[in-house]
């Protein structure tokens, strides 16, 4: 199971996205554990995750949010705001497993 947090200002504006990003996975045979939090509760919602992705309106945590994730091993990044803007699932699920393929290396 691949287990992937996103993070916004609220936790709210993320909803539908995890819809799409839980379709898309579906569609491909991807068990997935996908939940939206504020970005302020990063660091209380990320020992059990495999990657945490930032929304685009919070980009500006990324430095402080990279540091939270290093100890715990959890690689970050920001959504591409095409793919979030467009809720674009199969993207942003896309960009959520690559960057765990990555952070492996």
């Amino acid at each position: 199971m691949v287990r992937i947090r996103l993070f916004c200002a609220a936790g709210f504006s993320t909803g539908m996205l995890v819809k799409k990003m839980e379709d898309a996975a579906k569609d491909k045979n991807i068990d997935v554990d996908i939940k939206a939090c504020p970005q302020g509760k990063l660091d209380s919602n990320i020992d059990d995750a495999d990657v945490a992705l930032l929304g685009p309106q919070v980009a500006y945590t990324l430095e402080n949010s990279r540091v939270i994730c290093d100890k715990k091993n959890v690689p970050v990044g920001v959504i591409p705001m095409a793919d979030y803007g467009l809720m674009n699932g199969d993207g942003v699920l896309k960009f959520a497993l690559k960057l765990i393929e990555d952070y492996k290396k």
